[in-house]
């Protein structure tokens, strides 16, 4: 099926296990947790995905693992391993590839919001149709949300940026506007790295959908939700 004009998605994961994913989480609820905890923000991200019209692109790491993620989200879905030194060099290098497939709209999003509402999504590639990028800044001052239409992508907006740090936000938005580009900020959304965040999350998610999740399920049979007092 061709590609050209439509719509991509693409999602960054990581191979679960202990010690590479939600390591912040681990210190506090154990390595074992907190790596099935992960498994259930990467399905939960995939089945929101998978609800809306358009393509996805797992961008999984390390390059090896690609038997893994198959095995475990699924053989029909389209794999591509990470490539380059820095989350910069990676995100280059996903945007143009991804393009490179013809798509005409990109948009890249990590798994570290486990209900990032569908409808942001929507809204994203609705933005792209009037300004040059989107972006959707988190709260810890990174951003869950990055995308580009194909003749916007502009690759050295990821360059010189501390990465990991709460200055990705700003850094990145100073950099599109010296590029001349202009941006649609989407509504600040939360990244799930610490307990506080574990709990925020369930507390924001009490009477929605989510409750329902892989995640929330999880929550409840590890019995990680702090008790009332």
């Amino acid at each position: 099926m061709s590609t050209q004009g439509s719509n991509c998605i693409v999602l960054f994961v990581k191979s679960p296990a202990k010690g590479q994913v939600k390591t912040r989480l681990a210190v506090e609820i154990g390595e074992e947790a907190a790596v099935r905890l992960y498994r259930c923000f990467v399905e939960d991200v995939v089945s929101t995905v998978e609800k809306l019209e358009v393509d996805l692109r797992l961008y999984f790491y390390p390059a090896e693992d690609k038997a893994l993620f198959m095995n475990w989200l699924g053989e029909q879905k389209s794999y591509i391993a990470q490539k380059g030194n820095d989350l910069g060099e990676r995100l280059k290098n996903a945007f143009a590839n991804t393009f490179g497939q013809g798509f005409s709209k990109v948009v890249v999003i990590g798994s570290d919001s486990p209900d990032l509402p569908a409808s942001f999504l929507r809204q994203a590639f609705e933005e792209l149709d009037l300004n040059d990028a989107v972006v959707g800044p988190a709260s810890d001052g990174g951003y869950y949300l990055i995308g580009f239409s194909a003749d916007s992508f502009t690759p050295e907006v990821f360059d010189g940026i501390a990465w990991s740090t709460s200055a990705v936000f700003n850094q990145t938005q100073r950099r599109l506007e010296a590029h001349g580009l202009s941006v649609h900020l989407l509504p600040q959304w939360h990244d799930v790295d610490t307990r506080p965040d574990l709990e925020r999350l369930i507390a924001r998610n009490e009477n929605t959908s989510f409750a329902s999740s892989r995640t929330f399920a999880f929550i409840a049979q590890a019995q990680l939700r702090v008790p009332e007092t």
